[in-house]
């Protein structure tokens, strides 16, 4: 799990280190979101990084019914998560990544709940490892980690570390 983690930080350097722009001009969290994936893409080689992906093959990825995050809906809530790093065309998730603005004053919890929900392994769709990034025009203001549907905290100690051994920690 370190090496997909060191390979977000490096493209966590790479995207501040050409991307100010967005921060500068308070540019939205889909934008951010799609410039942190093209920078995250050139760290996965032969993966497939996608933004709102919602399908593995044909299937759309639905949460089950009843799950914390659903609708009323008899099939379940379609979940878009921000970035993957994945195969497409066979169950083999990897990564997926929630982002955020700093700006966005928005509760944390629908991200962290996706983030359990999307690592969870009970589920057909379950990516490997989650990570919850909350972005400033300074660097990572907030991280985090899931893996087996639950946030783990060793993990994301380790990566806060890494962050700010990186000088990515931010500093608003």
């Amino acid at each position: 799990m370190q090496a997909e983690l060191n390979k977000v930080i490096a493209a966590l350097q790479d995207f501040y280190a050409h991307e100010g722009f967005l921060f500068e001009k308070d540019i939205g969290e889909r934008a951010v979101t799609h410039r942190f994936a093209v920078h995250l893409e050139k760290q996965f080689s032969g993966w497939s990084v996608d933004c709102n992906y919602d399908r593995l093959g044909e299937r759309t990825l639905h949460l089950p019914h009843g799950t914390i995050i659903s609708t009323d809906d008899h099939l379940g809530k379609s979940i878009y998560p921000d970035v993957v790093v994945h195969q497409r065309e066979i169950p083999n998730n990897l990564l997926a990544v929630e982002i955020r603005k700093a700006s966005n004053h928005t509760p944390l919890e629908h991200d962290e709940h996706k983030l359990r929900a999307l690592t969870d392994p009970n589920v057909w769709f379950a990516y490997t490892i989650g990570v919850l990034l909350v972005l400033d025009r300074t660097g990572v203001m907030l991280s985090d980690v899931y893996f087996g549907g639950e946030p783990d905290r060793a993990m994301a100690v380790w990566f806060a570390k890494r962050l700010n051994d990186a000088g990515l920690a931010g500093t608003s």
